[in-house]
């Protein structure tokens, strides 16, 4: 593919987007972190990076060797159903409605940022499909009058079940509209029941360094990844836990067996393929906030008037598309979410 990036007219200067100084920054960040020769591995969901701002037609590969794939997989390979999974498909919510059409699913399967796995998303999803999902059980616990351990299959057989069409916005300035399935978050805390005194929902990802190429030794980073929100924002309708897409077992590459969706804030937000879940007292750190606090904050809020320190937030385009929107605050979710914020919680 041609290397040639065509101007538009929402850009910042092509100097702007990644300047060399702000690459040696970037490096001496790496060193002072003890992340030199690491890579640029980071995190779950969609994730920052410092080349991922442009339009999709200016491509850039990761000078990272990946573990080579099944010779014969193919992107049609990673959006089939899981033998044995009790996911089953389920009627659209009508209520979630988005007046933009649909991402392509083949599309949506191959760009997508899993750095766990590598971070070229040409090689991410194949990378991920190392992940085993089956069995998967998931701990709920911390500040909750029931806390359990429960399979993932067990936990879906619990849950309402649903489909929502959200729109879904990456801090790297791509976007997509996609149909989840799964249920409501809020469904899971009247499961568990969480205590007065609990005021926010820490996530923790998986650790398998045998199977994911991003987590074995060297990588630099404090893995599993880890995220965080205030007990309101769980609770809030649009909070969504994806265990299906394109009504069908959510592929590896989103995150199976079990993320969560926020169609307001940036997608790292929304952890991947978690194993644990813990109501807490004190807000929990975040995995990106910890190594750039100036770049990534707790809320992460989608937000035009905030740019990126690297970047101007102020557009995005469709992936598969590329046809370019204004960014809209909370990513167009403003009458769901913003009565939360009250302050600069962007």
């Amino acid at each position: 593919m041609s290397q040639i990036r065509i101007a538009k007219h929402w850009d910042v200067d092509r100097g702007e987007a990644t300047p060399h100084a702000a690459y040696l920054r970037r490096r001496e960040f790496l060193r002072r972190a003890g992340l030199a020769g690491a890579g640029l591995l980071g995190l779950s969901g969609c994730r920052p990076t410092t080349v991922d701002e442009r339009p999709a037609n200016a491509e850039v590969k990761s000078a990272a060797r990946p573990v080579e794939p099944p010779p014969d997989l193919s992107i049609e390979d990673t959006v089939k159903p899981v033998p044995g999974s009790a996911f089953h498909s389920c009627d659209r919510n009508a209520r979630y409605t988005v007046n933009r059409p649909t991402t392509d699913e083949l599309v949506a399967a191959r760009y997508n940022n899993f750095y766990e796995f590598g971070t070229d998303k040409e090689s991410c999803w194949r990378q991920a499909q190392r992940l085993t999902v089956r069995p998967w059980t998931i701990d709920i616990g911390g500040l909750v009058a029931k806390p359990m351990t429960i399979g993932i299959d067990d936990l879906i057989r619990k849950m309402p079940c649903e489909e929502r069409l959200y729109r879904f916005r990456c801090v790297e300035r791509w976007a997509m509209v996609v149909p989840w399935s799964g249920f409501p978050f809020a469904a899971l805390m009247k499961l568990v029941e969480p205590l007065s005194a609990a005021k926010f929902v820490r996530f923790v990802s998986f650790l398998k360094p045998s199977e994911a190429v991003g987590q074995g030794p060297g990588s630099g980073w404090n893995w599993p990844y880890y995220e965080g929100l205030t007990l309101a924002e769980a609770a809030n309708e649009l909070t969504f836990v994806a265990t299906g897409l394109y009504g069908h077992d959510l592929p590896k590459q989103h995150g199976a067996p079990f993320r969560m969706v926020l169609p307001w804030k940036y997608g790292y937000k929304g952890a991947k393929s978690i194993v644990r879940i813990e109501f807490t007292a004190e807000r929990p750190k975040t995995f990106w906030n910890d190594y750039a606090a100036n770049e990534y904050g707790f809320y992460s809020n989608v937000n035009p008037k905030k740019p990126h320190p690297r970047w101007s937030q102020a557009r995005e385009w469709m992936i598969g598309t590329q046809v370019e929107h204004d960014t809209q605050l909370y990513n167009g979710y403003g009458e769901y979410v913003a009565a939360m914020y009250t302050g600069d919680e962007h």
